[in-house]
């Protein structure tokens, strides 16, 4: 990565966290007030008159299918009975991951590029213009890793669940860091927002994740 490249990550991250703070992201996700969707459809109709690359269309389809498998693992919470905690962090991120699968969605569209429908089976296979394709994205789980989670219950399925979703966050923040150092991607307001949000929202859920799976693993005695 450049040094241009590493400063307008840092910068366009810094800015984000600012922002995220101050509407309390880490801790809640409330829809978007007034101010913030009339905001946000500046931003989309901003974004429109600027140029996209290859690699923001690839980022959009990609975490499309990302955010999918997240939601689909999160969804298991209630069946698998799951813990307090993390029935709290899972429907936090089915609320935020749906919202931006829209977002990201909106953003193909009027592009006039291939729309996905996400695959919720958590297999990363997408119907993209009447074919399926196959999406594996960075940090994504496989098949076998998400058999095993949705085999497991209670305590067991908090430590897997963790354990997954924070390998699958990590994946998510790497997938921004990529878009935002390849040249002339990520430079409509729109796209810049939502890289921006993905890796300030996912890096803090990566920590309170962490903090999480080492009280379970200190008083369960599981530290693999």
């Amino acid at each position: 990565m450049t040094t241009s490249t590493s400063a307008r990550l840092a910068g366009a991250f810094a800015l984000a966290a600012m922002a995220a703070c101050g509407a309390n992201r880490a801790s809640t996700y409330p829809d978007p007030p007034q101010g913030e969707a009339a905001a946000i459809a500046r931003a989309r109709a901003d974004s429109l008159r600027h140029p996209y690359t290859q690699a923001d269309i690839d980022f959009m389809t990609g975490m499309i299918s990302h955010h999918a498998q997240a939601i689909v693992m999160a969804q298991w919470a209630d069946s698998n009975d799951a813990g307090p905690s993390v029935r709290v962090l899972c429907s936090r991120i089915i609320n935020a991951q749906r919202d931006e699968i829209r977002l990201m969605q909106g953003w193909l569209r009027d592009r006039n590029q291939p729309v996905p429908e996400p695959d919720m089976t958590g297999m990363g296979m997408m119907m993209i213009n009447g074919a399926m394709h196959r999406m594996i994205m960075a940090g994504m789980l496989t098949p076998e890793q998400m058999a095993t989670l949705h085999a497991a219950r209670g305590p067991e399925f908090d430590r897997l669940f963790l354990r997954g979703m924070i390998q699958h966050h990590k994946g998510a923040v790497q997938m921004v860091k990529d878009l935002v150092a390849t040249p002339g991607a990520a430079r409509d307001e729109l796209t810049f927002k939502l890289a921006s949000d993905i890796n300030v929202d996912q890096t803090t859920e990566i920590a309170r994740m962490e903090k999480m799976l080492t009280i379970d693993e200190l008083f369960s005695g599981d530290s693999e």
